[in-house]
């Protein structure tokens, strides 16, 4: 069929070895408009064995080599922009001018930061008294697994396998099977930019059918995931007794911190879009936003007007503020949520249902409003569970103290915004708050070379910069004697 997303199996693009398939979902329709190679152990098998018999090839490559093919790669990706745009707008939800603005420039960007890292990537060197070097080998690992998630397609599908190649590993790479698109057709142009046959292998199907059998795979040296915390911690249990490497990057309940000496307006504005960026599924979505109290009903007021007025629609209309959420299941688990919410004594502010759109082609889409909600302690399933929805809610605070303590008070360490304009305020808040990442006076400003990642319950680990190439790296230590 026209539309069918294939495996990439060394270097072939083919159906899965099974004959099974999965159908593609439009969420703006709600209508089936392709099929998804349905893969299981069968094809892990192949994947694996044609990783490692490409690895000692694609090891010897030069770092050189490495960036220079990652370049060309990146060069795909730009002068498919438009198509690869429209094709995460459909498969995803979203709209596509944030695809066109964000995701598939990040993707292009993540490939060319790694095919960089190829070459600037550095080992270390110990001198002893006696004249003795201890010098450290970053040997690649061999064939590794990249699972990606379904909220940012091809933005994390990059991020995950650009690193494992740059440093010299071959990839097996599953993409969600709910937004494969992207990742089909980077995979279309793998053997055009000159990647040897088995280095990239793109195996599509469910998590726990060809996800588990990457997991579980003897000769798969390392996993790097993203996703929720229920499934991570499902992978953790079974890569543990194999002692493979783990790159768990999971789920969020991020706090927007507003003190009442802010830039209201940027506070405002930016507290919006981190709520409701890409229909809240983001797991930086900033979805308990506390406010001074000196400020919080001016602040309450404001945003409900901008959020009740936001343009829910056609993800295709470039005019598009917000799209369709993923999936039914997904919309369902959303509204689940809202309904949750509402039982718990929450007051809906604004939303607080399904969006039904005017257009006949959108009838059968899965749109949720985007909702408000206020009334609802620290302690409530809303407010410590993650929703990965359009779904936010405010709470007030009166000092620095209580602030922290909201902020806190989660299972989750992923991120946190902290809105003051007083720096000193803004270094004590930003260290007392058990994050991986905190951003002052700003939200999701990423530079590629930091860490990325969070504590307890959001994953174990991180990535980017060289710790990405650590991760995918096997250090070695070699000790002479002059």
């Amino acid at each position: 069929m026209e539309n069918d997303v294939l495996n990439l199996i060394n270097g072939t693009l083919q159906p899965a070895l099974g004959g099974e398939w999965l159908e593609n979902v439009e969420p703006a329709t709600g209508a089936v408009y392709g099929r998804i190679a349905r893969s299981g152990v069968d094809d892990v098998e192949a994947a694996v064995a044609a990783g490692r018999a490409a690895f000692p090839e694609w090891r010897a490559w030069s770092p050189a080599d490495r960036r220079a093919v990652l370049h060309r790669l990146a060069d795909k990706v730009a002068e498919n922009a438009a198509l690869l745009a429209e094709s995460e707008a459909r498969d995803n939800g979203k709209p596509v001018s944030l695809a066109a603005a964000v995701d598939i420039p990040r993707a292009e960007q993540n490939l060319r930061f790694y095919a960089s890292a190829a070459e600037q990537f550095a080992s270390e060197s110990h001198t002893m008294g006696d004249g003795t070097v201890n010098y450290t080998l970053r040997k690649p690992l061999g064939v590794v697994g990249c699972i990606s998630p379904w909220n940012l397609p091809l933005y994390l599908f990059t991020w995950k396998i650009a690193p494992a190649l740059a440093s010299g590993n071959c990839v097996v790479a599953k993409p969600s099977e709910v937004t494969p698109m992207t990742a089909y057709l980077l995979g279309t142009w793998a053997k055009e930019v000159g990647l040897p046959d088995g280095v990239l292998n793109i195996l599509h199907g469910l998590g726990p059918e060809v996800g588990q059998a990457m997991v579980d795979h003897h000769h798969v040296r390392a996993i790097s995931f993203t996703g929720g915390s229920s499934t991570g911690a499902a992978i953790s249990a079974a890569a543990a007794p194999k002692f493979k490497k783990l790159s768990l990057e999971l789920g969020g309940k991020n706090a927007t911190v507003v003190f009442d000496d802010c830039d209201f307006d940027a506070a405002l504005s930016t507290a919006i879009r981190a709520a409701f960026a890409n229909q809240g599924q983001i797991c930086l979505c900033g979805s308990r936003i506390l406010v001074q109290d000196t400020i919080y009903e001016r602040f309450r007021d404001a945003m409900v007007n901008k959020v009740s007025r936001m343009r829910i629609g056609d993800p295709m209309d470039p005019e598009t503020k917000m799209g369709a959420v993923v999936s039914r299941a997904h919309r369902d688990k959303v509204l689940a949520a809202i309904a949750t919410a509402r039982g718990e004594g929450g007051t809906i502010l604004c939303g607080g249902g399904r969006h039904q759109p005017r257009e006949p082609r959108l009838q059968g889409g899965f749109f949720v409003q985007p909702t408000l909600i206020e009334g609802l302690d620290h302690t409530c399933v809303t407010n410590r569970e993650e929703i990965f929805g359009p779904v936010a809610t405010l709470q007030s605070f009166s000092d620095e103290r209580e602030a922290l303590g909201l902020a806190n008070a989660t299972k989750y360490g992923l991120s946190a915004s902290v809105w003051t304009r007083d720096l000193q305020r803004a270094h004590r808040v930003a260290s007392g708050i058990d994050t991986g990442m905190v951003w002052i006076n700003c939200w999701l400003v990423r530079d590629l070379r930091t860490p990325f990642g969070g504590t307890r319950q959001s994953g174990v680990g991180r990535e980017g910069g060289y710790n990405s190439m650590r991760f995918f790296t096997e250090p070695q230590n070699v000790c002479v004697k002059l």
